[in-house]
Formats: structure tokens, C-alpha cells, sequence
């Protein structure tokens, strides 16, 4: 049996490791030490053989490393989905991110006005330039700033409707993502929910019908994550203001995603704008920062300047409000909007959605042959014609033309083959996530940047197949 005294001594390990303690702290690197003596000490129980120093050494790099790594870490969103909220939704502008990286390296006036120099409001970094953007630079339009929009929606529906009713139809009680329900949000608002319709139906009486004493606003949410076909009817948001207007009540709506600028100008599926919601007599709307917009998280509530100061004095706006770097990404976002012109080519966002299919199947054709050798004989990789979607619970029927790398496994029962591929991806330097369909692995090629070509080449002889 072997001697564990045949081990060396933690101090010792550590002698021979200075350049690994000056990369991760003494702190990590022992713990690293200890855990793999403690490995080697039961391989030896079991009879396995002493590993020699050189293993030894390498084996506490490995885990060091493996501790020292973030856990927030980039990937390439090849999935198809080009706003995926579980891959952080959008890819932020160059313009923000240096926005940000100010914001965070130096004091800056974030509460703090500097032509009076006295105290100022961090909603007002942003407040003018979404009123210039959305209201045409009305000045009785304004706008506050929170986490994201479901907060949005949540502040705005305490702020104006606690203790009473809000309005809406049925057929709008959306679900969001993390199985969180307007119903819900509006139970926490300490709101009553007046449903009005039918799930597939909902007519202009029915709005006007349910207003009495208790109601306190109307309200249209946009089914951004879903779509009701066949015989159907909705109100138009025209409609509704006037009959909310007529009883002196706001009509407020929510967009959930929400862009800026008109998709179909761009050749994209029209989506609604908070534009067009103000123009047809919304009060407020709220709507994301992160999703179509192409900014950071963020909740957008636009509309009324007297609703919007009755919402900021809320004692929620305070748990829910943002940041210094938030506020950072998201003016230099916003600013980018200044400049419809070169609008697609600085907002990630856009760019991805607006790119050419035939820049695609180019990029598939070279990126072909090194995955198919990475892979070998264990699949086939061709490159087919696949669709991509928008994602974030924006236009969901809707897909975008696209191009992806399709592994298909040699093998007769490809289960195995399929998760061994697919775990492979995910194990590289930079994870690569795609998805599997039809017995195949699919590598949508739509969010790869032909910027990112090279070091997604690189890294393939990392691939590690079991």
C-alpha cells in the first residue's frame, strides 16, 4: 500500500507555486493545495499510484483556475434566439459600454447639478432625451427610470391605483418569463384587477361599462410574448383613451419591449412604439431597456409630467431605481437614436436583427470545414437554411431568415452522441450554446459576428468529445 507520507507538505507545494499565488491570492491557491493532497490521499487508499509532482502541479492549476473563474462569463449565442433572456437579452453598444466603464472607474454627478451645484436627480440624465425621443421634446411629456419593466408596471399601478381598480382585458393577463402574471404584479401593487372581454374578444362597451367609483385608470398591455388568432377583437389604444379622457381617468400603457424606432423601415416585423401609444392618447407607457431598445436593463415609465412627478414621489421608486452605470449605458444608447442614419451599424441589437442572410451562409460555408474536423467521424456538419427568432417576448410568431451549422451524429441512436456534442460546446474557453432539434445539433449562425470569426476558430481544438 502506498505511504501518504510519500506526499509533500502543503509550505512546499506552495514554494513551487508563486506565479499561480500571485495570480489567484495565497488564500485560494492553499485551499487548492489542500483539496488535491486530500484527492491523492484517497487515490492512494484506494490504490491508485502517487501522482508525481508534475501532475500534482498541474492538477492544483486546474482547480485554481476552474475557482479563480468568473461566473458570469461570455458565450457565443448560437441558438437562434437573438434577445435570449438567459444570455443577457441585448448586446450593448460600443458607445455604452465605454459609458459605463466611466461611470464606474470615476465619481460622476449622479445626483448632482452641476450649473446650480446643488443636489440634482438622476432621472434627469435620461428624462430629456426620452422626452425629445418619444413625446418630440413636448415639454409636458417626462420620464422616470427603475429596474425593469415589470417594476415599471408595479411603481406605476401603486403609485396611481392602490387601494382601487385598473382596467383590463382579458385576453391581455400576460405571463412573463419566471412564471411572474400581471394578475399577480397587480395583487403586489395592492391593486384590484377588473377583467373585461373575453380571452379572444374585447369591445369598446366593455371598457366603457366597467368604469365606477373605484376604477382608477384603463389599461392595455401589448401581447408581445404570444399571439391570439382566428375570431378575435381588441380595442384600439385611440379608443380607449377616449373613453378613460371622458371619465377623467389616465390610460396607461405597457409594451413590455418596446423600440424606438420603426422595424418595418428596417425590414422587420412591425412592432408598436411608445410613440405611437402617446400619439393615440396614452398617458403612460412603460416599456424595456434591454429588450428591443438595445440598453441595459432597465424599466422605461414615459408619458404625462404630472403622473410621472405623483410616481417619483412613490416610497417604491427608491427600492426600485438604477444605478450610475445603468443610467451610463442607457444615455449613451438613447443618444445613439439621435442618428437614425447609422443606427443599425452602432446598435448591436438592430445590427443582428437586420443581418443579411447571405452574410450568414458565407460565414456557415467558411466556419464548415473546422468544425466538421474538430468533430471528425462522430457527426456530419452541413449548412442548411434554419430561422432565427427575436426573443425577450417580442413578436413571437414572427422569425428571421437564417443560416446554422447542423451536427447531425453518424451513429444509429444519436441520444448520447447529441449530449456529448452539446456539452463539448459548452465546455470551451468562450461556451459556445446551441441546441438541439431533430436529432441534430444546430449552431445558428445569426449572433456569430464575422469580428468573432477568429477566436471562435481557435478555440475548436479545445473541443473535448467523450
Amino acid at each position: 500500500m502506498n505511504d501518504n507520507r510519500h506526499l509533500p507538505a502543503v509550505d512546499r507545494v506552495l514554494q513551487q507555486l508563486p506565479a499561480l499565488i500571485d495570480a489567484h491570492g495565497r488564500q485560494l491557491v492553499t485551499a487548492c493545495v489542500r483539496a488535491e493532497l486530500a484527492a491523492a490521499r484517497e487515490g492512494l487508499r484506494h490504490g491508485l499510484p502517487l501522482p508525481d509532482e508534475t501532475c500534482l502541479l498541474t492538477a492544483i492549476g486546474r482547480r485554481a483556475a476552474a475557482a479563480g473563474r468568473a461566473n458570469l462569463r461570455p458565450v457565443f449565442n448560437l441558438t437562434g434566439t437573438v434577445l435570449h433572456t438567459n444570455l443577457g437579452r441585448a448586446q450593448l453598444a460600443e458607445e455604452a459600454i465605454a459609458a459605463m466603464a466611466d461611470a464606474a472607474r470615476s465619481p460622476c454627478a449622479l445626483e448632482y447639478d452641476l450649473a446650480s451645484g446643488g443636489r440634482g436627480d438622476r432621472d434627469d440624465l435620461v428624462s430629456g432625451l426620452l422626452a425629445e425621443l418619444v413625446g418630440g421634446g413636448s415639454p409636458d411629456i417626462a420620464a422616470t427610470i427603475v429596474n425593469n419593466n415589470a417594476a415599471a408596471v408595479l411603481l406605476t399601478l401603486n403609485a396611481l391605483a392602490q387601494g382601487k381598480e385598473a382596467v383590463v382585458s382579458r385576453g391581455e393577463l400576460v405571463e412573463i418569463g419566471g412564471a411572474f402574471r400581471i394578475p399577480d404584479v397587480m395583487r403586489r401593487a395592492q391593486v384590484k384587477l377588473h377583467e373585461i372581454g373575453t380571452t379572444n374578444r374585447t369591445h369598446a362597451k366593455d371598457f366603457a361599462e366597467a368604469i365606477n367609483p373605484k376604477t382608477a385608470l384603463l389599461m392595455k398591455i401589448h401581447t408581445s410574448n404570444y399571439a391570439v388568432t382566428g375570431f378575435t377583437a381588441a380595442v384600439d389604444e385611440k379608443v380607449i383613451a377616449e373613453i378613460a379622457h371622458a371619465a377623467g381617468l389616465p390610460f396607461v400603457v405597457d409594451l413590455g419591449s418596446g423600440t424606438l424606432c420603426d422595424f418595418a423601415a428596417h425590414g422587420l416585423p412591425a412592432e408598436p412604439t411608445p410613440q405611437q401609444a402617446l400619439a393615440a392618447g396614452a398617458d403612460l407607457v412603460t416599456f424595456s431597456g434591454d429588450k428591443l431598445l438595445g440598453g441595459p436593463q432597465a424599466g422605461l415609465i414615459v408619458g404625462r409630467k404630472d403622473l410621472i412627478a405623483k410616481i417619483k414621489k412613490n416610497p417604491l421608486k427608491r427600492a426600485l431605481r438604477v444605478g450610475k452605470t445603468t443610467l451610463a449605458a442607457l444615455e449613451a444608447t438613447l443618444r445613439l437614436y439621435r442618428d437614425p442614419d447609422r443606427l443599425r451599424e452602432r446598435l448591436p441589437t438592430l445590427r443582428l436583427l437586420t443581418r443579411p442572410v447571405e452574410d450568414i451562409a458565407a460565414l456557415g460555408e467558411r466556419l464548415q470545414p473546422a468544425v466538421q474536423a474538430a468533430l471528425g467521424s462522430l457527426a456530419a456538419v452541413s449548412v442548411a437554411a434554419c430561422n432565427s427568432q427575436i426573443g425577450s417576448g417580442a413578436l413571437p410568431v414572427e422569425r428571421l431568415p437564417s443560416v446554422a451549422l447542423v451536427c447531425r451524429p453518424t451513429a444509429k441512436k444519436p441520444g448520447k452522441t447529441l449530449l456529448a456534442i452539446e456539452t463539448a460546446f459548452r465546455g470551451l474557453p468562450t461556451p459556445v450554446i446551441g441546441h438541439i432539434r431533430d436529432d441534430a445539433y444546430h449552431l445558428d449562425l445569426r449572433c456569430l459576428e464575422v469580428a468573432d470569426e477568429a477566436r471562435f476558430l481557435a478555440q475548436l481544438a479545445a473541443l473535448k468529445l467523450a
